[in-house]
């Protein structure tokens, strides 16, 4: 670190001139202060005390910038620094008749203090209901418990550090882009897990530990998605679910749900009179004997009902007119159609 440094009125440094006082910004002192060095400010209108370092940039503009290509800003850094070690500090400088590297006395320069100073940009954010605070044209995620609160968000060329007080909260590379999105996928899916509508109840845990095993976890957990979907309470509906449990047994409501997942009908009652059709089934009616021997002769394919009782639960879900008795009365899944004709 040098014993001096001069400084061109930097907006970061120089507050105002008064005369030939100068008010240095408090954070900037505190800057030099950590670092041990002298601060000095170049007088307005006084362009021949900075001439030779706006020269200086004009040098770098036209020999180091053009035709170069930069991935980010660490390889910029890493350029320049190839560019002076090889270009810059090896030519021989126009007034002082020397090159750079021979002119320069490290030994002349004090230590760098052992703690480095807190240089970063800081600034006071909220965070918002989204979980987001905006900061440099992005946006940075924290945990859902700092919702409406104010953090300290600190940053430099290659990090930003969100901060509760002292205590750091998340750290993200810094991005030198715009618009940019920052830890939604890790904050969000935290608070996805602890939403009461993501986790299950203790209903729910108690259906999935009785069919454990009788029907597939996935089909049960999509039947419960899409009741909750309907307007139908889905806490009632698992008590519902769980009393049948004790009426029928385990294995007769998986058979049952797995039924009615089929048929796209979501709610305890339809599962509940899927079992009672189960449970006492019609009896098949004895064929039809006809007058015409030919006829009695006749084989028809077997047909299936479920079809129909799919077409009838549905219509009664959709129509608030229908009475529950009429979908009660549906035929049995597994009724048998009588074979033969009743056209005489």
């Amino acid at each position: 670190m040098a014993r001096e440094i001069t400084y061109d009125n930097l907006a970061t440094a120089v507050a105002e001139h008064d005369g030939r006082l100068v008010r240095f910004l408090p954070r900037f002192l505190g800057f030099a202060r950590e670092y041990g060095f002298f601060p000095r400010a170049c007088n307005p209108a006084a362009g021949w005390e900075k001439g030779k370092v706006e020269r200086a940039i004009g040098y770098i503009r036209q020999n180091f910038w053009p035709l170069r290509e930069f991935t980010d800003l660490h390889d910029v850094n890493r350029q320049a620094r190839q560019w002076l070690s090889e270009v810059a500090n090896l030519r021989q400088h126009r007034e002082t008749r020397e090159r750079p590297t021979d002119r320069f006395q490290p030994a002349a320069l004090k230590p760098l203090p052992v703690i480095p100073y807190d240089y970063r940009d800081a600034v006071e954010l909220l965070v918002h209901k989204d979980l987001r605070v905006q900061f440099d044209g992005n946006r940075y995620c924290v945990p859902h418990r700092y919702v409406g609160r104010r953090l300290i968000v600190k940053a430099d060329s290659g990090s930003v550090t969100i901060y509760d007080g002292v205590n750091e909260i998340v750290s993200y590379a810094r991005s030198w882009r715009r618009g940019q999105t920052f830890g939604a996928d890790r904050f969000e899916a935290e608070l996805a897990d602890l939403r009461p509508a993501a986790r299950r109840s203790r209903a729910q845990q108690r259906l999935f530990l009785f069919l454990d095993g009788l029907c597939s976890k996935a089909m049960l957990e999509a039947y419960l998605r899409d009741m909750a979907d309907t307007d139908r309470a889905l806490s009632r509906q698992l008590m519902e679910l769980l009393e049948l449990i004790r009426q029928y047994g385990p294995e007769p409501v998986a058979n049952a749900i797995e039924k009615a997942s089929l048929a796209r009908v979501f709610g305890a009652d339809y599962v509940a009179n899927i079992l009672r059709q189960q449970q006492s089934p019609r009896r098949p009616q004895p064929p039809l004997i006809l007058r015409d021997p030919l006829l009695n002769e006749l084989a028809t394919d077997p047909l299936s009902l479920l079809e129909y009782d799919a077409f009838i639960l549905n219509s009664g879900k959709e129509s608030d007119d229908i009475p529950r008795t009429q979908a009660e009365s549906t035929e049995p899944v597994d009724h048998e159609t009588p074979t033969g004709d009743d056209s005489d």
